[in-house]
Parts: structure tokens; sequence; C-alpha cells
């Protein structure tokens, strides 16, 4: 019936002209690869140490890895999982996985045993890349886990070296495949391919589910956002497993960029790059910012370009704004979630920002900003009513997208899928304001996420944690303001009585129950504020915490 309603609002263009192979095809990032090796196949495409790699070569490699998976049994539904840092091989899993048909979950290397086997087998993965770095988290979460993916080891040459546990190794896997053979693309762009997990609202993941066409779009919204040029040279300080390194794999591909790789994020290795390689574009969390303008100074190296970063989280203080301008750096602030491809809201400048006062300027370029070109809705709405706020800078209400880089949905979880596109709309929690130049503020966030170095951080997974420790009688977890991390992890404690726990003793307590970076790193004693009902009021402590 729709599709006769649609054919008769046509009218002469309703009949002899449909969709066939030669005018439709799927959209897939996929094709960003093979586009650039054809066409730019000599160009650099990765640094890495002393390795380097032609785009013909990292095409080759792909088709290998694609080909070899399709020969394990890998194809569309099915999961690959990949445990390791910004190292060639995870670059090359953002392509292979796809091209074989699978969905690629890329690992945060912070998480903890549990955490991983919790993942590897609520999105049943059925072969396992992991770098030798991390065998004994691998090791143990695999212990824990029913499920036995094929488990790969990739052995980097630049690493740090590490037990070897798998039946094979990435370079031998890599050998099974056909580097001539023709990726299979996807026979709908709704297709999966990627699985990222969220904390949410609480301690559970929650796996995120990427169609090919949403990587497609919000590759090509990073270019349009950023002026990205042809040939960048981007600088790997943003992990790329976390949202797929905000489409950035495919991103810089598509332009025939420079792909500079870092196992390890340092003020040293930053520096190194900019020299050495003509970085032009990087992207990362605040503390990048920091390793940046806090550099030592027998670290510091000078360059000559000039360089663009992207960056998400907290907002960049003025005072670290005005620093990395004056080393010719220019911040472009962005907003987005795991939900939305990574950022989805940029702070676009306009011309009168650059007639303020330094401090007036930062203000406006702290906000998150408007939609990316990509995006097809975005506002801030009353929750209740689904109606939106006043744009007068002061009503607050609840950040709502709509369009196609929105995720598919929650993997095995239609309820929350189901909560969070209530009404239509995409529900991020997140509370704001709407300036009455359309430009939107965060405000708070309504369901108590931490985000410190980039990372979500659930403030009742930290809670449950402290609450299994036999002294802890209340506990309650907020962000503390911080200027090197964005946030980071408070926790008021109420012992109790005649308990002589201290604050290192609940570290070290915390430390045996969750990934390190959510451990608090501070902890205040004494009873907890409640309102009359009983509920501890987060909004006072909050306010205590911005005074630590």
């Amino acid at each position: 019936m729709q599709e006769a309603s649609e054919r008769r609002q046509e009218g002469i263009y309703a009949f002899g002209l449909d969709r066939c192979a030669a005018n439709h095809a799927p959209l897939t990032p996929i094709l960003f690869l093979e586009r650039t090796a054809a066409v730019w196949p000599e160009a650099t495409a990765v640094v890495h140490g002393r390795r380097r790699l032609r785009y013909r070569d990292l095409a080759a490699r792909c088709r290998r890895l694609a080909s070899a998976l399709v020969r394990r049994g890998i194809g569309p539904g099915k999961t690959v999982a990949v445990m390791a840092p910004n190292v060639p091989e995870m670059l090359e899993a953002h392509f292979g996985v796809p091209m074989a048909g699978g969905v690629l979950n890329a690992l945060n290397t912070r998480l903890d045993p549990g955490t991983i086997a919790f993942i590897l087998e609520h999105g049943e993965a059925e072969v396992l890349l992991t770098d030798t770095e991390f065998a004994p988290v691998i090791k143990e979460a695999l212990a824990r886990s029913p499920r036995k993916p094929l488990v790969v080891d990739i052995v980097d040459p630049e690493g740090p070296g590490g037990e070897r546990i798998g039946s094979l190794d990435y370079e031998t896997l890599l050998a099974e495949g056909d580097a001539e053979a023709a990726p299979r693309l996807p026979e709908d762009e709704w297709q999966a391919i990627a699985l990222n997990y969220t904390s949410g609202t609480t301690g559970d993941p929650k796996g995120v589910v990427y169609h090919h066409r949403g990587a497609y779009l919000n590759a090509i919204g990073n270019v349009l956002v950023w002026s990205m040029p042809k040939a960048p040279v981007y600088l790997w300080t943003l992990p790329m497993f976390h949202c797929n390194g905000w489409c950035f794999p495919w991103t810089v591909t598509l332009q025939a960029g420079v792909h500079v790789c870092l196992r390890k994020v340092s003020s040293e290795t930053i520096f190194a790059a900019l020299a050495e390689h003509g970085v032009t574009h990087l992207c990362g969390a605040p503390i990048v910012m920091g390793m940046i303008v806090n550099a030592p100074a027998d670290v510091r190296r000078p360059f000559a370009q000039k360089v663009r970063m992207m960056t998400a989280a907290a907002a960049p203080p003025a005072a670290v704004l005005e620093k990395m301008a004056a080393l010719g750096i220019e911040v472009t602030h962005v907003y987005g979630l795991t939900e939305v491809y990574g950022p989805a809201v940029v702070c676009e400048p306009q011309p009168a920002w650059q007639g303020l006062d330094s401090r007036a300027r930062a203000e406006k370029v702290a906000r998150q900003g408007v939609r990316y070109p990509v995006l097809e809705q975005l506002d801030v709405l009353d929750p209740a009513s689904m109606t939106p706020v006043p744009r007068d800078g002061a009503s607050m209400g609840e950040v709502m997208f709509k369009g196609n880089i929105v995720m598919r949905g929650y993997l095995k979880n239609p309820s929350a899928t189901e909560r969070a596109f209530a009404g239509g709309w995409f529900h991020s929690g997140d509370l704001a304001v709407v300036h009455p130049d359309g430009y939107l503020e965060i405000k708070d966030r309504s369901k108590d996420i931490i985000i410190t170095g980039g990372e979500n951080v659930s403030s009742i997974e930290v809670e449950g944690a402290l609450y299994r420790h036999p002294d802890v009688l209340e506990a309650a977890v907020v962000a503390k303001p911080d200027e090197k991390w964005g946030e980071t992890v408070c926790a008021f404690v109420h012992l109790k009585e005649g308990s002589s726990t201290t604050a290192d003793d609940l570290i070290a307590h915390c430390r045996n129950e969750i990934a390190h970076y959510k451990v608090p790193r501070v902890i205040v004693f004494g009873p907890l504020p409640k309102t009359s009902t009983g509920k501890i009021q987060k909004f006072v402590l909050r306010e205590r915490a911005k005074g630590l």
C-alpha cells in the first residue's frame, strides 16, 4: 500500500524509472580503499615505526585478510573481535573484516578480563585477533568465557612482545588468503559493519550495532566538517577501538591520507610524529591536548606545518585552547556518542568569533554546536512532551538525534533499543540548552556517565565495586572536573561504624574489581546528603567535587 501511494505521488516519474543494478548500489566504506588503491597505488598509506605500506600494499593485505576469514567461515552476521592498539593490523581489520561480510568488534584494550569475556560471549565472536601485549588479559577472559573463538596472534615488531596464545599468527592467516579476491560487498547497506560496546547507564555493556550506510556517511561527514584536503597526514592518537576511531579509518583512506600509527600515545611520540612525518590532523580527548601543551622542553620538536586537532568530551579550557593556538594547532570541538558513530555535532566556527576576546571566543568554541551535514535532525527536546525547548540558552532539555548516522540498535536488547528510540528520536540522555544562534551546549548528564580521558565510566558500576567492600555502608560516584583528563572519578563513601578503612584500601579493592581507569582517584568519607525519601543527592556531590 505504501509503495503504491508513493508511486501515485510521483506522477509521471512513477513508472519505468526503477532501481536496478545500473543505478543503485548499497553504500559502504569498503569501496573507499578500493578507489584510493586504484587511483594512488604508490601513495604512502601507513607509517608504523620502520614499517611502510603503500595503498597498493594495504589493499592487498585487506583482501588477503577478507579471503582468509571467508575460508574460515566468516560471512554476514559473523563477528570478528580485535584486541589491539593503533597498529596497522587494526586498520586492516576495519576493511578486511567487512570485506568478508563480517562484523568488526574492536575491543577496548583498557577493559578487565570479566568485561571482555562478557563481550566475546554476547557478541558471539567467531575469530579473535589479539596483540601479544594483551595475552594475559585475553587468556583470563577466554578462561572465563564459554565461547572459544579462533585466536590469532598479532605480533608487532614495534611492540613489547608477549606470549603467543593463538592457534596461528596474523601473517600466517593472511598467507591463507588471496590478494586478488574480490571483496564481498553488502547486499543491503543496512547490513551490520561493526559492533561497539558502551557502558551506557549501567555497568552491563550494551552492544551498539553500526551499518554500512552510517559508516559511509559519517566518514564523509568528517571530511566535510573539517574541510579535510587530499593526502592528509593523520596521527592515530584516538584509539581505533573507540567508535571505530570516530570513523576515521575510513575517512583518512577516502582522502588517500597517511595513517601514522602509534602504539603508545605520549608527549614524546606526538612531537616526534609532528616533526618527522609532517602530521596535519589528529583527534583525541582533552588529555591528548594536555600532553601537547604541557610537554617538557626536552621532548618538544619544532614543526612548520599547520595542524588541526578534533577533540570531544569535556569542553577545552580557554587557557589550553590559547596554548594550542600558540603552537600552531587549531582545535575543533565535536560531540557525539557511540550510538551515533562518534562525532555527530560540531562547533562550526563563525567569522565573527575572531573579533572576540580570548575568553569570549573560548566560551563559543567550547559549546557542542550544530549537527553534522550527514545527520538529518538534531534537537533539544522536553522528553515528556517531545517538543523543542526555547532557544534561550537557559531552558534545558534532552539532546536527541534522528537520521542515517544513528545506530541500528542494541544487540540482543530490544527493550533498551525501544527506550532509546522512543518517539522516533534517539535519546542521548544528555541535558543541554540551545542558544539563540542555534548552537547547543551540554549542561549535565542525566545518566551520570563520567567521561575520563575520552572513555565512558558508569557511576553505577563503580558504586557496585565499592559496595562489594565489607566496610562500605553507602557510596555515590560523580564526575570531578580535571584539566588533564576532562573528568575523573570521585567517590563519596560512608563507612560502617568502627571501620578504619582508608582511601588507599578502597582504591586497591576497586583495582581488583574493575578496569583501572574506572577506579576513583579521589575518595571523600562521611555521611551522604539525601532527599526526604532517602535518595542520595548527586547534584550536591557534584558541586562538592568541583571544589576538591
